[in-house]
């Protein structure tokens, strides 16, 4: 049973940081691309960054490219998630998310989801 637990999130002030991490049971993380996702109340669930199933390419959405980081140590199957120079709209419930023979490339929501952890960016 693939499962995801994800962490670190909490209440930060605009202009500040926080990594929040992922880590999956019953699935390898170097098996596949692996996406974090954020639901903030009233929208859509988007997606916000990912990275390959070797690590070495990784992608963003406009929105957080040059503010946020994705990186994974697949020795500990984990994802991580730096988020720099936060901003209020940054405010959501993350998630990491990814599926057998995921791809950075895949437009769908894909299978296996973790609970999501709230991040708050707030004054």
């Amino acid at each position: 049973q693939v499962q995801f637990v994800e962490s670190g999130g909490g209440l930060v002030q605009p202009g500040g940081s926080l990594t929040v991490s992922c880590v999956a049971s019953g699935f390898a993380s170097g098996d596949a691309a692996i996406g974090w996702f954020r639901l903030a109340p009233g929208k859509i669930r988007d997606w916000v960054a990912c990275i390959s199933a070797t690590g070495d390419m990784t992608d963003y959405h406009p929105s957080v490219k040059d503010r946020f980081t994705i990186s994974k140590d697949n020795s500990k199957n984990t994802v991580y998630l730096q988020m720099n120079r936060l901003k209020p709209e940054d405010t959501a419930v993350y998630y990491c998310a990814t599926e057998y023979g995921y791809t950075c490339d895949d437009s769908h929501l894909p299978e296996f989801w973790g609970q999501g952890t709230q991040v708050t960016v707030s004054s």
